[in-house]
């Protein structure tokens, strides 16, 4: 793992969000506590932070919550990251044009944004993107699952946020599944994305 990766602060702070607006901040502050970032709940973090401190947020909501609740927290958190990148990041102008492509030319042009900017979100796992039906998302060695075990898979942060994007920007009906997770076992961590 390169200790020098950093991810963009959405993965922390909409975790802080979710977990605030789903269950309170004395949860927040027992999460983050056991992560050991508690000063992110009083300064959130304004710009790239180490990846080893996303891996142990979100390692910590799923041990200390349980799988279904760390799952609707970090979904909740990714579809928070999605309306921030929309609101903050993707110029208007952007967006109203992809919103009049067609579906399919949209998602290329998504992708293509998506893949420039991984590093923001991978941090040292490796991203790659297919165009296609469905559309194909990959992540090996994803911080936000490394070193974990699952039955099933649990990267709804991720799954969320892209659901998001696409919903605004390519079809208003598209759904993300996560097929494969590193911490099911799988080789990588894979995202199917469908519109009807």
């Amino acid at each position: 793992m390169n200790a020098a990766a950093r991810i963009g602060p959405n993965a922390i702070t909409r975790v802080a969000e979710a977990l605030i607006v789903g269950g309170g901040p004395d949860l927040a502050q027992r999460v983050f506590e056991r992560a050991g970032l508690t000063a992110y709940l009083r300064e959130p973090p304004g710009q790239m932070v180490d990846e080893a401190e996303v891996t142990r947020l979100h390692r910590e909501l799923r041990v200390l919550l349980g799988a279904p609740a760390a799952a609707a927290v970090a979904r909740e958190a990714g579809l928070r990251t999605a309306a921030y990148l929309l609101a903050h990041r993707i110029p208007g102008p952007v967006q109203a044009v992809l919103r009049r492509l067609p579906a399919r030319l949209a998602a290329r042009v998504l992708l293509h944004a998506i893949r420039r900017h991984a590093w923001t979100f991978a941090g040292s796992g490796r991203f790659e993107a297919r165009a296609g039906r469905p559309v194909v998302l990959t992540l090996r060695d994803n911080p936000l699952c490394r070193g974990q075990r699952a039955d099933m898979p649990v990267c709804d942060f991720y799954a969320a946020t892209f659901e998001g994007l696409f919903r605004a920007l390519v079809h208003p009906a598209a759904c993300v599944e996560e097929v494969a997770c590193e911490a099911r076992g799988d080789t990588e961590c894979r995202f199917e994305l469908r519109w009807p």
